[in-house]
C-alpha cells in the first residue's frame, strides 16, 4: 500500500521538517522549492503545501487531493471554483503578515507625513532643504479599509499615535482599538473624514476597482492613500489622477495591477508617492508562523477526521 503524500514547495529548515514528519511519520514528505523535487509527485499527493503557479495545469488528474495550503494571505490567483467543485480544502496564510505590514504601513505614513522620502532623494543630490515639513500624525484620523489581523494590528499601532480610527469591514461587526466601524456600503461617507486611507483588503469580485477617481474625489486634498491588498483594488489611472492633480497630498504603494512595475508606468515619475516592491508582508519568521501557527493546528484535526478551523478560505466569499 503506497504511503499518503505531502508536497512542500518551499525550502524549510530541520527543526520545521522534523516537526511535520513527527505529527506524520507514515507519511512521504516532498519538500523543496526546486520545481524538480516535487512536479513528479503532483498526480498522487493528498495535501499541498506553497502553491505553485505552474501547478495549474496539473493538479486537474489527481484524484487524491484533499487539502492545498497557501503560503500566501491572497488566493484570487488560484482556481477557487474548481476546487470548490472537487471539494478541496483550502486555507491560507492569513495572519501571517499582521506583524511585518502593519510596520510597513506606519514607514509608509510616517514617511510621507515627515518628507522622508523627499529626503531621502535630497541625500542622493547632496541638497540640504528642510522647508514644507510641518505636518504630524499624532492625533489625526484614520480610515482603516478591511479589518482583518492585519487591520486590527494596525488599529492598535495607531492609538499609540493617539488617532482616530475608523474601520470599515464587510460585516460591520465592532473590534478593539476602532473608534468607528462601517460596512463597505458606506466607505463613499467616511472618506472625506480621513486624513489617512489604509486599504488591507483582499481581492474578489467586489473590491474590483473600489477606489476609482470618485472614491480619490471624496477624499481631503491633505488626505495620504496607503495600499497594502491588492494592485486591482485601486484603478492606477484615478490614482495618478489624484497624486498629479493634487487631489489627495500623497501615497504610499506596494502593490500593483502588474507587477513588476512596468518602467513605462507614469506612477514612477510622481515625487509624492512612495513605491515598494510588493514586500510589505516579508519577514525573517514568515516560515515559522505559517508552519507552526497555521498548518501544523490544522493538520493535527485533518489527521483527527476533525474540520479545520484556521484560515479556511470561504469558496463564496473568496478569502
Amino acid at each position: 500500500m503506497s504511503k499518503r503524500k505531502m508536497i512542500i514547495t518551499q525550502n524549510l529548515s530541520e527543526e520545521l521538517k522534523t516537526a511535520i514528519t513527527e505529527i506524520t511519520p507514515d507519511w512521504e514528505h516532498i519538500i523543496g522549492k526546486d520545481n524538480e523535487v516535487w512536479e513528479s509527485h503532483m498526480k498522487d499527493a493528498e495535501v499541498i503545501v506553497a502553491w505553485k503557479h505552474r501547478m495549474h495545469d496539473t493538479y486537474a488528474n489527481n484524484a487524491n487531493l484533499r487539502w492545498i495550503q497557501t503560503w500566501s494571505a491572497g488566493v484570487n490567483y488560484l482556481p477557487l471554483e474548481d476546487f470548490d467543485k472537487k471539494n478541496i480544502l483550502l486555507t491560507s496564510a492569513n495572519g501571517v503578515h499582521a506583524y511585518p505590514i502593519s510596520e510597513t504601513i506606519f514607514a509608509l505614513m510616517l514617511g510621507l507625513t515627515r518628507s522622508i522620502d523627499r529626503y531621502v532623494k535630497q541625500q542622493q543630490e547632496k541638497v540640504w532643504d528642510g522647508t514644507g515639513n510641518k505636518l504630524e500624525m499624532h492625533g489625526k484620523t484614520i480610515g482603516i479599509i478591511g479589518v482583518g489581523m492585519i487591520g486590527q494590528e494596525t488599529a492598535r499601532i495607531a492609538k499609540a499615535f493617539n488617532m482616530h480610527v475608523i474601520g470599515v469591514r464587510h460585516s460591520g461587526k465592532p473590534v478593539d482599538y476602532v473608534d468607528e466601524m462601517y460596512t463597505s456600503l458606506e466607505l463613499d461617507n467616511i472618506l472625506p473624514k480621513c486624513d489617512y486611507i489604509v486599504v488591507t483588503l483582499p481581492l474578489t469580485k467586489d473590491t474590483y476597482h473600489m477606489f476609482s477617481k470618485e472614491q480619490f474625489k471624496r477624499m481631503k486634498q491633505t488626505a495620504f492613500f496607503i495600499n497594502i491588498g491588492r494592485g486591482e483594488i485601486v484603478d492606477e489611472n484615478a490614482l495618478y489622477h489624484a497624486l498629479s492633480e493634487g487631489e489627495i497630498k500623497g501615497a504610499g504603494i506596494d502593490v500593483f495591477e502588474k507587477e513588476p512595475l512596468p518602467e513605462d508606468s507614469p506612477l514612477w515619475g510622481l515625487n509624492n508617492l512612495i513605491i515598494t516592491p510588493h514586500t510589505s508582508g516579508s519577514t525573517e519568521h514568515y516560515n515559522e508562523r505559517v508552519i507552526k501557527n497555521i498548518f501544523i493546528p490544522n493538520l493535527k484535526k485533518y489527521l483527527n477526521g476533525d474540520a479545520l478551523d484556521t484560515n479556511v478560505v470561504d469558496y463564496k466569499k473568496g478569502y
